[in-house]
């Protein structure tokens, strides 16, 4: 699927189609872009029955998805549905990347890869319920979405073809412009500098500075700027058991609607922007920048709450299963039979991750502040950090400083040569 800043907006009406059709049926991934338009309006004109399908995980607003439907139909569709799986994106996948607090390389949120995985998830199961001969999708053959697409087809809807005209004729941008101008369809399809996924868990950039390796991108690039004219506010985050159920005060039983909340404020300053450099699930490297105020904020401030609330322990192994929760997602496996298992794992710790985290913001950028939690650990009257402690007596302290070093005085007992 192409970015959702490719909308078309200005096409004009097909002439008749004439002939009969061949009957069978396919499912297009349609996101509105290029690839997809060339996808419907060349399998029409090939006889098949189109059903043009946008699985929206987020990313498109009401005007980009009435914008799709009105150019489905002139490209030849036979029937246009939007697939909202917004809430069931949160459910199966966000909830999970914020109890991990999931972020690749410590720098960038599975954002693109978890939608897409939803997205097909989606598509695969509207062409079963219809009977769908086939499925086609944009994907080129150089990225990570082909991977996603396909494998999520091949599990989900065993059997039915899956066509990818982009990829398998090598297309160009021309070749596709100038077949849907011979065929009656005109529409900007202007190659942009840089090229936005927009989504509910930040939005992606790609191109421009960043094909240099020694350049970021300039502020031109985002498309949030800072227009808040406050210089600093504090932000605060309540959780339940994990999940956002309050941000300053108001309540929020939609979780979704909690983190678009998060987004509006953390977007008016222009926090969370960055750059990440990672591997591909096909082996090359690829740099993508970001801005993702709303994850940022998010999985910070729920970190914050988490230091206080759960034993090291538990912090320790949460962080090696979610790691592994963030990579799979990325790289297309998240059909693996072992993902519900770290889902019930990391679900199981946030029984206690109760309580509001207060963050600072101003312009470009957030600190930490504290947290306030029934649950905090540091409330323990055993003992006050680097203060006074009532769990134990100076001689018991004494006595487990010299039992935790006999390892080590045993091994430098013997080799002596190595002491450091």
């Amino acid at each position: 699927m192409e970015t959702a800043n490719k909308q078309m907006n200005n096409a004009q009406p097909l002439p008749p189609q004439g002939g009969a059709r061949g009957g069978r049926k396919v499912v297009v991934a349609f996101s509105g872009g290029l690839d997809t338009s060339y996808t419907v309006m060349k399998l029409t004109q090939d006889g098949w029955d189109v059903y043009a399908a946008c699985a929206n995980t987020g990313g498109f607003s009401a005007e980009q998805l009435k914008t799709n439907e009105e150019n489905a139909y002139k490209l030849g569709a036979k029937q246009y549905v939007t697939l909202d799986v917004t809430q069931e994106y949160y459910e199966k996948s966000l909830k999970y990347m914020i109890f991990g607090n999931v972020l690749r390389n410590n720098c960038y949120p599975i954002s693109v890869s978890s939608e897409r995985i939803f997205q097909a998830i989606a598509i695969a199961r509207y062409a079963k319920e219809i009977g769908a001969d086939a499925i086609a999708h944009g994907s080129t053959g150089a990225g990570n979405d082909q991977i996603r697409f396909d494998m999520t087809f091949l599990v989900m809807a065993p059997g039915v073809e899956i066509i990818t005209l982009t990829r398998d004729q090598k297309l160009t941008r021309k070749e596709e412009v100038d077949y849907l101008n011979e065929h009656g369809f005109f529409a900007d399809f202007t190659k942009l500098k840089y090229s936005y996924n927009v989504g509910i868990w930040g939005t992606s950039i790609c191109g421009g500075e960043l094909l240099d390796p020694t350049q970021g991108l300039p502020e031109e690039a985002y498309l949030k700027h800072v227009t808040n004219p406050e210089k600093e506010s504090l932000l605060k985050i309540q959780f339940e058991k994990g999940e956002i159920v309050g941000v300053n005060g108001e309540q929020f039983d939609d979780r979704v609607k909690a983190i678009q909340k998060i987004e509006e404020i953390g977007a008016s300053y222009a926090i969370g922007r960055d750059a990440n450099v990672g591997d591909t699930i096909i082996g090359i490297k690829g740099r993508v920048g970001f801005e993702a105020a709303a994850p940022k904020l998010i999985i910070e401030a729920h970190r914050l709450l988490e230091k206080s609330t759960l034993s090291k322990w538990q912090q320790y192994w949460k962080d090696q299963v979610a790691n592994w929760y963030g990579m799979f997602l990325h790289e297309s496996q998240y059909l693996e039979p072992v993902m519900p298992d770290i889902e019930a794992m990391l679900t199981s710790s946030q029984r206690n991750v109760t309580g509001t985290a207060i963050l600072k913001l101003r312009p470009y950028g957030f600190e930490t502040v504290g947290i306030d939690s029934d649950n905090d650990l540091t409330k323990s009257k055993l003992g006050e950090y680097g203060e006074t402690q009532t769990g134990w007596t100076a001689d018991e302290a004494k006595g487990f400083i010299k039992v935790s070093s006999t390892p080590l005085r045993v091994y430098y007992g013997i080799h002596k040569d190595e002491k450091r």
